[in-house]
């Protein structure tokens, strides 16, 4: 049975998973904005006939899905955090989250190859005027988005670690970075753009803007490669070269018993943004040894906030 304190320390857990405030209320701030101008640059490009400023509004829309998708996320993890059909919280769904809106970055960086190598290909008239206008405002509106972004990561950051000294390792809100990815990878294709049109208008470079999306979802591609494996290794609880893996294992070893204690089995996963569990299997000649006292030794690591111990007593068999 959890002690009381291994039960206060599952009610922060559960504040991890719960998902965090000012992360969803930038979320839902930069799903507006991106929508607002998706909307626009849509609208101008029906109106002014520019097929570069309609593509650009047609590309902000797989962002503004995925963002959507993550402040989804949020609103689902706090409307089932009571559920007690979750065992361990509503956290993953964030993951989850993140996890796919990786998977749509994929899909974006796989059209950016499309439709730079068919401007390579077949080579068509640019709009300069009005597809450096596009761009500027995408740039505008990206950096503005990431600003929001990047201060509610310092709000989480600076929540969940306040206090935590001993055995703290960074952890990131995998659903916020994934916004902020897309956020960032939408600039940086508005960067690319604004470099590469300025280029075709001066120097008659037309081949510039599309080698430019080349080299773009190449970045995209490996963005979202690396935040593919981070949520897949959260889903599918690959924790176990974790350092606080090493950690438990380190207070196992030096635990004061009588003739000895062996470690028979343990399970590490991962429960909040820098919360985990364990499940602790122990061989032991000493009849004094609790699990209670074992509990009290990893309370150290802050991060571990939920603790199942098995203590098997033995005479003879150590």
């Amino acid at each position: 049975m959890s002690s009381q304190h291994d039960l206060s320390r599952w009610t922060h857990a559960h504040q991890y998973a719960t998902g965090n405030a000012a992360a969803e209320r930038g979320t839902r701030l930069v799903l507006w904005i991106t929508l607002a101008t998706m909307l626009l640059e849509i609208g101008a490009g029906w109106w002014f006939n520019s097929m570069a400023v309609l593509a650009d509004g047609w590309h902000m829309s797989s962002h503004a899905l995925a963002i959507g998708l993550s402040a989804l996320a949020y609103k689902a993890a706090r409307h089932y955090a009571d559920d007690p059909s979750f065992a361990f919280g509503t956290w993953k769904i964030e993951v989850l989250a993140g996890y796919t809106s990786a998977l749509f970055l994929l899909g974006v960086a796989a059209m950016m190859v499309f439709g730079s190598l068919e401007r390579l290909w077949a080579p068509q008239a640019i709009h300069y005027p009005e597809a450096l206008g596009v761009a500027v405002l995408g740039l505008v509106v990206n950096l503005v988005c990431a600003m929001i972004l990047g201060q509610a990561h310092d709000h989480d950051h600076g929540h969940h670690h306040h206090g935590h000294d001993h055995g703290h390792h960074h952890h990131d809100d995998l659903n916020l970075k994934a916004a902020y990815i897309h956020v960032i990878t939408d600039a940086l294709t508005s960067l690319l753009a604004i470099a590469a049109l300025a280029g075709g208008w001066v120097y008659g470079w037309d081949w510039l803007d599309p080698a430019c999306g080349l080299v773009g979802a190449a970045l995209v591609g490996l963005w979202a490669k690396n935040l593919i494996i981070q949520t897949g290794r959260v889903l599918l609880d690959r924790e176990m070269d974790h350092p606080v893996v090493a950690e438990i294992r380190d207070v196992i070893a030096e635990l004061p018993t009588t003739g000895g204690s062996q470690l028979t089995d343990l399970h590490v996963w991962r429960v909040g943004t820098g919360a985990y569990a364990c499940a602790i299997s122990l061989l032991t000649h000493d009849q004094t040894l609790t699990a209670s006292e074992i509990r009290k030794r990893l309370s150290v690591h802050e991060e571990i906030v939920h603790i199942t111990v098995e203590i098997h007593h033995c005479d003879e068999c150590l």
